[in-house]
C-alpha cells in the first residue's frame, strides 16, 4: 500500500484544506485530520466532506478535538489536557490516506514535539502547499530544508492560488522535488472540484 500523504503548508491560511479536498476527490482517498484546533462546528473534516462527491472516501475521526483556535499546544493547555503523540495512530484503511496537518511544520503539539515530528512518526510522504506572498520564497525553502534534514520524503510541492512566475522560478530551482499547480479558483464548490485533477 502507498504511504499516507501528509498535507502541510508553509504557514497558516495557505490552502491545506482545499488541496486536501481536491486530492481526496481526485484520488477517491480517505481523509484524516489528527488534530483540530477550534471551530469544531465547522471543522476541516466537515469542510472536506462537504466538497467531496465520491462514495468511496472515508472520513476518519480526529485524534484530538480542541475547542480553541490556537496552536495545538496552546489549545490543548486551555482545554486542560496535553497532547500525547503516542496516542495518535493512523486509521486502518486499505485506501490512500490524506492526512491534513494543523499550521506549518514547526507548530508545537506539546513542549517537546512538533508537527514535523508527527509526520516522521506516521511515516508519511509530504505534500507541501505554497501560496505566494512577500516572504513565501523564504518560508518555502526553509520548510523544504527542514524536511530534507529529517529525511522525510516529499511527494510534491503544490502552488495554490494566483501564479507568480518569478517566485515559482526561484522555488523550482532550489526545491529538488516535483512541483505542481492548481488553478486559481476563487470559490471551490462540490460542482467544480471534481474537474481539478492532480496527477501524483
Amino acid at each position: 500500500m502507498n504511504k499516507p500523504l501528509f498535507i502541510t503548508g508553509i504557514g497558516t491560511g495557505i490552502g491545506k484544506t482545499i488541496v486536501s479536498a481536491i486530492l481526496v476527490e481526485s484520488l477517491k482517498a480517505d481523509y484524516w485530520k489528527p488534530i483540530q484546533s477550534g471551530d469544531l462546528d465547522n471543522s476541516d473534516t466537515l469542510s472536506v466532506q462537504n466538497l467531496v462527491s465520491n462514495t468511496k472516501s472515508v472520513f476518519h475521526a480526529e485524534a484530538y478535538r480542541l475547542t480553541q483556535p490556537f496552536s495545538p499546544h496552546k489549545s490543548a493547555a486551555l482545554d486542560g489536557i496535553e497532547i500525547d503523540p503516542s496516542t495518535i495512530k493512523i486509521p486502518k484503511t486499505d485506501n490512500t490516506l490524506i492526512i491534513e496537518g494543523a499550521g506549518g511544520l514547526m507548530v508545537p503539539l506539546n513542549d517537546s514535539f512538533l508537527m514535523i515530528d508527527l509526520i516522521g512518526q506516521l511515516a508519511a510522504e509530504v505534500i507541501l502547499v505554497v501560496k505566494h506572498y512577500l516572504g513565501s520564497i523564504n518560508h518555502t525553502l526553509l520548510s523544504l530544508e527542514a524536511l530534507h534534514r529529517r529525511n522525510i520524503p516529499i511527494k510534491a510541492l503544490i502552488f495554490n492560488g494566483e501564479a507568480n512566475e518569478s517566485s515559482e522560478e526561484v522555488i523550482k530551482r532550489f526545491a529538488n522535488c516535483r512541483t505542481l499547480s492548481i488553478p486559481d479558483i476563487q470559490y471551490i464548490t462540490k460542482e467544480n472540484i471534481a474537474g481539478i485533477k492532480i496527477e501524483l
